[in-house]
């Protein structure tokens, strides 16, 4: 069973993109590439050099004469197109695209995702030959892209149905968060040098700049290390002035 579309390329005209398309397939753990009557040889050294060590896409690879003969043991097939066609297809996004092919994987079906050359991109011929076209919204005065950028804004739509969702996180770098006990303490210590400043006297303002200074410190998840770095700084422009 495969376990990611297949990417079919027809008539790509540069090795280079060839080589960035397989890149991008990488990149988003998608295995198989087929080329349909490509221009350049696809493991030419400059096709190899733009994988950028993805080249075990290339040398497995397969190539066809015919979009058919390249769509033949397919399933399910999805053109990759940002012009009107004047066709009878469901269009989707990259996303709901990725969506429909993930499901029609796990039930066992076959499926490909087409992209024409690099000048013209795909003919009427070739996505009549689709189940769907895929289109990707883009800004409708410049919404052409280069092949391999297609290839990976459409893979990384799949690739984002095969893993977890992010969760945003704060990356401390193996850094301790600093304990409520330390925060106070410095917050403390902060307010003794502010005892020395005129306008610290002024108790209804003392009482708001110390709330203040609370909550800006406790809602942030301040670490040691950035709590010493304070500490250090307030320390320094205490003793210049």
């Amino acid at each position: 069973m495969n376990k990611s579309p297949i990417m079919i390329l027809v008539g790509p005209q540069l090795a280079e993109n060839i080589g960035m398309s397989a890149r991008a397939m990488m990149n988003c753990n998608i295995e198989e590439l087929r080329l349909v009557d490509p221009k350049e040889d696809h493991l030419s050294a400059k096709a190899i050099s733009a994988s950028s060590n993805a080249e075990e896409i290339l040398y497995n690879a397969k190539v066809y004469s015919s979009t058919k003969e390249a769509l033949a043991d397919l399933d399910f097939v999805f053109a990759a197109t940002a012009r009107h066609r004047d066709q009878i297809k469901p269009i989707y996004n990259a996303d709901t695209a990725a969506a429909e092919s993930d499901k029609l994987l796990a039930l066992g079906h076959k499926c490909g995702i087409m992209f024409g050359c690099e000048r013209t991109g795909l003919s009427n011929a070739d996505v009549s030959l689709a189940d769907a076209i895929i289109n990707i919204p883009l800004n409708p005065k410049h919404s052409s892209l280069n092949l391999s950028q297609a290839v990976l804004i459409i893979g990384y739509e799949f690739y984002k149905t095969q893993i977890e969702k992010p969760v945003v996180h704060l990356e401390t770098n193996g850094a301790q968060f600093a304990s409520k006990e330390k925060l106070f303490k410095f917050i403390e210590h902060f307010e003794n040098l502010l005892s020395e400043c005129g306008n610290y006297n002024d108790q209804d303002k003392k009482e708001k700049l110390l709330i203040n200074l609370q909550n800006i410190f406790t809602r942030n998840q301040m670490t040691e290390q950035e709590l010493n770095t304070l500490y250090g700084a307030i320390n320094y422009i205490s003793k210049k002035n």
